[in-house]
């Protein structure tokens, strides 16, 4: 078996083993291993879980300042520079290859920058594992085992940290709504409940800051509106949370603050509101687009016009419908649909990206 503990997240192998009670003595004897990469541990007061430390209102959570990667010649992420404050729920938005998952291995130590920094808490570089030991974060898909029922399989991450009891164990099934569900094999659970058991084991050590990454990746409707809700909870807790995502509909309804990586690059960043209201658009579905387009340049104030499955996506806000419908119809042009583009933050992120609509919704996206 071998165990590493990272970023206050606990990452096992332990093939070989048939029962909870086998691998008690491996998690018991791996805190004594000595590795690069293995975060020093808070020691609890009375025998209770591990606390974090209080939060601090002067600095950001995160904060990145021209944050670089250079793989190569080839440039990963270039002079990136954002802050997550406290409270915050932060959206990480952007297609693949745009270097969502180079930036976040870099903020969590996994890849050293080629330039620039991130900080933790207000915490620099020389105090990066302080940082990390108030993190909970998960990587791609948790994996569990699924002959264990979930409860047993919290418990063997719990024998990696010291004083994290089995009253805490208890605790977090109750925060991720799996209590009446901690007896059931692992294997037995549905996408949801699985992905909640993940984000389950990141609260072992009730860290400040959850980092995850696509947390509802795969998930069909019941699963989403599970972990959905899971993630409002917490930030109502008090966690800040960032997300990388593709999902916009989910981001939009979870989150208060978002990122738009290209290429390497962050295109646009703010309040969400602030965000979406830049991409406020009419979508119009006509006889001749072509003829159309040319009437629509004609008007003031259109900052854009382009043709997207057979409608015209033209970037104004929506209480100028009336005006855009009277310019059609007067110029001879039949108009069968005629409103606004609907998710403006999707509308925001097709400008910024380029990237077609199939490649966002592709629930394999990575970057």
């Amino acid at each position: 078996a071998i165990v590493l503990t990272h970023l206050g997240t606990t990452m096992i192998s332990m093939k070989g083993t048939d029962s909870f009670e086998s691998l008690e003595l491996v998690c018991n004897q791996s805190k004594d291993l000595s590795m690069d990469r293995i975060v020093p541990q808070q020691k609890p007061q009375n025998g209770s879980a591990p606390t974090s430390a209080p939060a601090r209102n002067a600095a950001p959570v995160i904060r990145a300042s021209k944050l670089s990667k250079h793989y190569g010649e080839v440039p990963a992420v270039k002079d990136v520079s954002f802050t997550v404050n406290t409270g915050d729920v932060y959206g990480f938005l952007g297609p693949n290859g745009s270097g969502k998952s180079t930036t976040i291995a870099m903020m969590l130590g996994l890849v050293q920058p080629t330039s620039g920094q991130v900080d933790l808490f207000g915490l620099g570089p020389a105090r990066r594992s302080e940082g990390l030991m108030r993190v909970g974060a998960i990587i791609e898909s948790p994996t569990f085992y699924p002959y264990m029922s979930g409860r047993d399989n919290l418990k063997v991450l719990a024998k990696t940290r010291d004083g994290v009891t089995n009253a805490r164990v208890n605790e977090v099934l109750e925060i991720v709504g799996l209590s009446d569900a901690g007896s059931k094999h692992y294997g037995n659970y549905s996408l949801g409940m699985k992905q909640r058991l993940g984000i389950g084991s990141t609260l072992l050590h009730d860290p400040n800051l959850l980092v995850l990454d696509e947390p509802t990746n795969g998930l069909d409707p019941a699963g989403m509106l599970e972990v959905r809700h899971l993630i409002q909870r917490l930030a109502m807790d008090g966690k800040t949370i960032f997300i990388s995502s593709h999902l916009l509909n989910e981001v939009e309804q979870v989150c208060n603050r978002v990122a738009i990586l290209s290429k390497g690059k962050i295109m646009a960043e703010g309040p969400i509101g602030e965000i979406s209201r830049k991409g406020q658009a009419i979508r119009i579905r006509v006889d001749e687009p072509a003829r159309a387009m040319d009437v629509l340049r004609k008007l003031n104030g259109i900052s854009g016009i382009e043709e997207r499955d057979n409608y015209l996506m033209v970037s104004v806000p929506a209480s100028r419908t009336p005006e855009l419908n009277v310019a059609l119809v007067q110029s001879g042009i039949a108009v069968y649909e005629l409103g606004p583009a609907g998710n403006s933050l999707e509308h925001v992120f097709l400008e910024i990206t380029g990237a077609p609509e199939e490649q966002h919704a592709d629930a394999s996206l990575a970057g």
